[in-house]
């Protein structure tokens, strides 16, 4: 009986030692991302240079540099003095888009992509045309070039735009509805 008891007590005291750290086998130091940050940036510099370059075979295009990291240029702008309204965080736009390659071959051709209606930064639409409809102002039409990183990116699209692919998209701006404001009062009488 007193062994027992001496196995029971050593039993208890041992299951009641508090948990010890596990540590990893092997540490790594870093080194996997930061030459995944180095070749993202080298992608990114070649995927500019050779979008310059294609800019630079039409010298009567105006390109203009946005501060999101894309270029593009009007195919019509407004001249209403009166229309100087481009969206805001909520606003309700309507417009359709085309996309094709940097060279100009067409992927989802007029058409192929329905006018659709989104609000400005509450729904899903990748990086480069959430922030060139904000560029937009009403009855504008303009022809954006995204880098894959403002385009669809590593995943693609799934469909017909593969990893990491830069894109043309030119886009028909055709409605600005401003957010409403749901203001509830109570009148009490």
């Amino acid at each position: 009986m007193k062994i027992a008891s001496i196995i029971l007590l050593f039993l208890f005291f041992s299951a009641c030692k508090s948990p010890e750290a596990r540590y990893p086998v092997s540490q790594n130091s870093g080194s996997y991302i930061d030459e995944s940050v180095e070749r993202n940036k080298e992608m990114i510099a070649e995927e500019e240079d050779y979008i310059k370059q294609v800019m630079g075979k039409n010298p009567d295009t105006e390109y203009l540099t946005s501060a999101d990291g894309f270029w593009y240029y009007y195919n019509k702008k407004s001249t209403d003095s009166l229309n100087n309204r481009t969206p805001e965080f909520g606003d309700v736009v309507v417009f359709d888009y085309s996309i094709s390659t940097i060279e100009g071959d067409p992927i989802y051709g007029e058409g192929e992509k329905a006018t659709r209606e989104y609000a400005i930064d509450k729904e899903k639409l990748f990086t480069g045309l959430r922030q060139g409809l904000k560029l937009m102002k009403e009855g504008e039409t303009v022809t954006f070039l995204f880098p894959s990183h403002k385009a669809f990116g590593y995943y693609g699209d799934k469909n017909k735009i593969g990893s990491n692919v830069p894109i043309t998209a030119k886009v028909t701006l055709h409605s600005i509805k401003k957010e409403e404001i749901n203001n509830e009062t109570n009148n009490e009488n």
